[in-house]
């Protein structure tokens, strides 16, 4: 994903606001006069990867309008401890009520892009290229799929609605991968809605059936290395016309250089998005 939509973007920082502020942040009201202004900096304190201050100065806007969030390096940036993202300036009181959400939003996006490339270096010369999954916070999946993007990863479907993913229920329910197939390529064609249709398989018979009613993308389940190294080899006799390969399953970063090196389009990685480690970040004063 490219751009953010900042109609969602700003429609998510006033739930999150709603949230936390609620009638009004009673610790700053009380404890800092109306009239102070104060500067700011936000401050990296791990090495990682920027993601997501345009959203960090989205929450300010939000909260003060009056407050000036200049960001200072851009998202996608390589920082080290100590870098400042950003500065502020303004009214204290707008600072303090913004700053937990701002930093929330940041670290967690930052950490996500950290992770992702760390993914993509760990594949680089492949030819693999690392995917997300639905498994994102409610809510935030924009927000997390725009910063596996700016950490150089490439993003899955959006949601239910974009893609068609026959997983291993959907296989019971529709008693097999041709009916489940099918039906969902009559149901393409009824309400003219093309679009690409991937499926789970759990081992080489499974991908067979999958590869014989043509399905775009072909998703290897926890196959291990071998199986998959002759899953690869089967779809690639089928040529320019093969569906793409992806891997799923309990890959880390110790383990996916090898899966990469098996051949395989595409490696979805879960925990990009779903056991985030926020990236270390302060918003410090520095004087009025």
């Amino acid at each position: 994903m490219g751009e953010l939509d900042w109609t969602a973007v700003r429609a998510v920082i006033a739930r999150a606001l709603e949230e936390d502020v609620g009638d009004g942040d009673i610790t700053t009201l009380w404890a800092v006069r109306e009239n102070t202004r104060v500067r700011a900096d936000l401050i990296t304190k791990t090495p990682g990867v920027a993601a997501g201050l345009g959203v960090a100065g989205a929450v300010f806007e939000a909260v003060e309008p009056g407050i000036s969030f200049e960001a200072t390096v851009k998202d996608g940036a390589c920082v080290a401890p100590q870098d400042v993202l950003a500065e502020i300036s303004g009214p204290a009181r707008g600072i303090l009520t913004g700053e937990r959400m701002a930093l929330n939003f940041l670290q967690r996006m930052s950490g996500i892009a950290t992770m992702t490339a760390r993914y993509v270096e760990a594949v680089e010369g492949t030819g693999a290229r690392i995917l997300d999954t639905r498994k994102t916070a409610p809510g935030l999946r924009m927000l997390d799929k725009y910063a596996v993007a700016v950490g150089g990863g490439h993003n899955h479907r959006m949601g239910l609605y974009d893609m068609v993913l026959i997983k291993e229920n959907h296989i019971e329910a529709a008693d097999g991968i041709g009916p489940a197939v099918f039906a969902v390529k009559a149901a393409m064609a009824r309400e003219g809605r093309p679009v690409k249709v991937e499926v789970e398989v759990k081992d080489l018979d499974e991908l067979e059936d999958a590869i014989a009613v043509r399905a775009d993308w072909i998703l290897l389940d926890n196959m291990d290395l071998e199986t998959t190294r002759q899953a690869v080899s089967r779809v690639q006799k089928l040529g320019a016309d093969r569906p793409m390969l992806e891997v799923s399953g309990n890959v880390t970063l110790e383990t996916v250089r090898a899966v990469a090196e098996t051949g395989v389009d595409l490696i979805s990685v879960g925990s990009l998005t779903h056991s985030v480690t926020a990236l270390d970040l302060s918003l410090l004063f520095r004087g009025s």
